[in-house]
């Protein structure tokens, strides 16, 4: 048994939780009152662990690429653990079909060979190959290895993966497009919309197909874009479409983030990290990454090569979304924290911590300063203490 005293994130409230390392469970779960708590030992909060949606890697480590190894599957899900995630899914990226095949069958079999990759792993999302292939709208994916929705290709790579790709992200402009989706749904995979340049039709046919999430709004896009219409209000305004939100302050201004949240309701809005191999690591300049050359820059963006204002993924922990939409938005942290918990668990259905009795001890324990900055404390994933 372990015990975990703390301040429950969403009513403040000071609790004692027991939770069976063996059943990975919560045992029981009872309030501290005021003469229990130690004054001089402030309780960190605990809420549900992190579910991230997308994670290309961390810490040197790449999924998409030819030369991934199940270890380092394994190094990533830890390193990932560290920063307060129990759920997440490695994101591969727009590259050749042998590239992609490895890196699915590679993910797949770490999971399989790893109990303790299996508890973090949700599923993969695969972002690409079915993206547009403008400049602006495809981001730092390679343009040589772009291509419309192809089911047999999907089908292909859906086996590689032993049948775990969760979420897929594609381009909505495509003739083939619509039928994907309904293909891609009725095989139980999320479709989300994003790299795309699609009009306000193709968007609004690609939701009634099926498509229920736009992949980081506001990003993999255009630098400049039509007053009205273009595609970022038509998927702000699509209340079919939640959206997911990187909010680590490099990829979209305060100012957007407050707008997004407002506009789709943080009840549809979810917060993602999208880090990638080069997160964690020092400035200076990578070649030959999943995602070409790239610069990490001083402050900490990623971005390609020889510019500094189009962005290669990111470098920031969910953590860190979780105090600046905070700051940005002017939500609590009930809401901030749900944001990248209860949302993203509730859209790709995976396991999820729970403040009850035989429910899962899936929770991250952090301490919070006045300006809102996150500091992990401890994670616990299926009862095992990180």
């Amino acid at each position: 048994m372990m015990k975990i005293h703390a301040r429950r994130y969403d009513t403040g409230q000071a609790i004692s939780l027991e939770v069976c390392v063996q059943r990975g469970t919560v045992t029981s779960i009872e309030s501290l009152a005021d003469a229990d708590l130690d004054v001089h030992s402030p309780l960190p909060w605990i809420a549900p662990g992190f579910v991230d949606l997308q994670v290309n890697g961390y810490a040197g480590n790449e999924l998409t690429s030819g030369d991934l190894k199940t270890d380092g599957v394994a190094k990533l899900s830890h390193e990932i653990g560290s920063l307060g995630v129990t759920q997440f899914l490695p994101t591969v990226t727009t590259h050749s079909e042998a590239v992609l095949g490895h890196a699915l069958k590679t993910i797949a079999a770490a999971v399989e060979q790893s109990a303790d990759v299996a508890r973090f792993v949700a599923g993969i999302h695969l972002e690409g190959p079915f993206i547009s292939p403008e400049d602006g709208p495809r981001g730092a994916h390679p343009y040589e290895h772009i291509q419309p929705p192809a089911w047999e290709l999907f089908c292909r790579l859906q086996d590689a993966a032993g049948g775990r790709i969760r979420l897929v992200t594609l381009a909505p402009e495509y003739p083939e497009t619509p039928e994907f989706i309904q293909r891609a749904v009725g095989d139980g995979v999320v479709v989300a919309v994003g790299h795309t340049r699609a009009d306000s039709a193709q968007i609004a046919a690609a939701v009634s197909a099926g498509a229920s999430l736009s992949t980081h709004l506001g990003n993999g896009a255009h630098p400049r874009l039509p007053r009205h219409p273009n595609y970022i209000w038509d998927q702000l305004a699509d209340d079919r479409l939640a959206a997911s939100l990187i909010v680590d302050g490099h990829h979209l201004p305060p100012a957007v983030v407050k707008s997004f949240v407002r506009a789709k309701t943080p009840d549809r809005c979810i917060l993602v990290s999208d880090l990638t191999g080069m997160a964690g690591m020092p400035a200076g300049k990578y070649a030959d990454t999943s995602l070409g050359d790239v610069d990490i820059l001083e402050d900490g963006r990623l971005v390609v090569a020889g510019q500094t204002e189009l962005l290669a993924g990111a470098s920031q922990p969910i953590s860190v979304g979780i105090g600046n939409v905070m700051r940005f938005a002017g939500v609590d942290l009930s809401t901030a924290v749900d944001m990248a918990t209860r949302h993203p668990a509730r859209l790709i259905n995976c396991r999820l911590g729970v403040f009850e009795p035989n429910a899962p001890a899936d929770f991250v324990l952090f301490e919070m300063d006045d300006e809102g900055s996150i500091r992990v404390r401890q994670t616990v994933v299926c009862g095992q203490q990180m």
